[in-house]
């Protein structure tokens, strides 16, 4: 499992975010064309895809100083990214929500 770690908690307003991302996120494809408004369904649930208990917190409050909560709520509910019903479930806490799972078993 790979964690998020960040050296930088702001992320620039500028055109080339991808500095500000872990690379092993966006493996597939060229993280330097990513444009923080354009690709937001794929910035967000990429940035939470390998969070867990211990690192929610840091990793959620780093994708809060880009995005709304709202932003991040709806993304994650429409996404077809792999987010894990735990990550579901903190995001649902976290912003007291109603609940929804990605995954239905």
């Amino acid at each position: 499992m790979y964690y998020i770690t960040l050296s930088n908690n702001t992320l620039k307003a500028t055109n080339n975010i991808a500095p500000q991302f872990p690379k092993h996120l966006f493996w597939d494809m060229d993280n330097n064309k990513l444009s923080q408004k354009r690709d937001k369904n794929i910035i967000i649930p990429r940035m939470l895809m390998a969070t867990n208990e211990e690192t929610f917190n840091k990793d959620i409050s780093f994708v809060e100083s880009i995005y709304s909560i709202e932003d991040i709520y709806n993304v994650l509910r429409n996404t077809k990214e792999r987010i894990s019903n735990q990550v579901c479930r903190m995001v649902v806490k976290r912003y007291n929500k109603p609940t929804f799972l990605r995954h239905k078993f």
